[in-house]
């Protein structure tokens, strides 16, 4: 056999498989994208059906958090007659950090951007606390601690809490 045979022969055999490829590909394109697009969308009802209950109830356990996260819920709870700051204040921040903790993994659902908005909040409010300790006398009560968060909660133009909670309920809307 010679050598100008055999590359012919290679040339011949590679053009017809290359046409034979491209015929067959031609032929079976439109049939390609309908199944390719009928995968994408059982992927996205797939996502529907199994993600969509997840997030929802991820947005819901957020919005407990943050009502629970406000010092008007966390003095309602946590105030005992009696109490000093001190140990008012280490109630609620215990209280702060058990409720993160338990809803840590819903970040899981959430877009980063209102998540990192939830945990800007949660450190905000533990600052809001120690700050108002700080500014205080030693022997003062749990009364004088919620006050003082109290004034400066109602002096801030708009209340943070309500402001996180629109947030998240816009993006609750988004999913539909």
């Amino acid at each position: 056999m010679s050598l100008t045979y055999f590359i012919a022969l290679t040339a011949a055999i590679t053009l017809s498989g290359t046409l034979i490829f491209i015929l067959a590909y031609a032929f079976l394109k439109k049939d390609i994208q309908a199944w390719l697009r009928l995968k994408s969308h059982e992927d996205h009802q797939l996502e529907r059906t199994h993600l969509l209950p997840l997030r929802l109830q991820a947005h819901e356990r957020l919005i407990v958090f943050v009502e629970r996260l406000n010092p008007t819920q966390l003095f309602v709870r946590l105030y005992q007659p009696g109490i000093s700051a001190g140990v008012l204040q280490s109630l609620i921040l215990n209280e702060i950090r058990s409720e993160y903790q338990h809803n840590v993994t819903q970040q899981l659902y959430l877009s980063s951007t209102n998540w990192n908005v939830v945990r800007k909040l949660k450190d905000d409010t533990i600052a809001m606390i120690n700050n108002a300790v700080a500014g205080m006398r030693e022997e003062a009560s749990g009364v004088e601690l919620s006050k003082k968060v109290l004034e400066h909660l109602s002096a801030l133009e708009e209340n943070p809490y309500d402001l996180t909670l629109e947030l998240i309920k816009k993006d609750i809307h988004q999913l539909f």
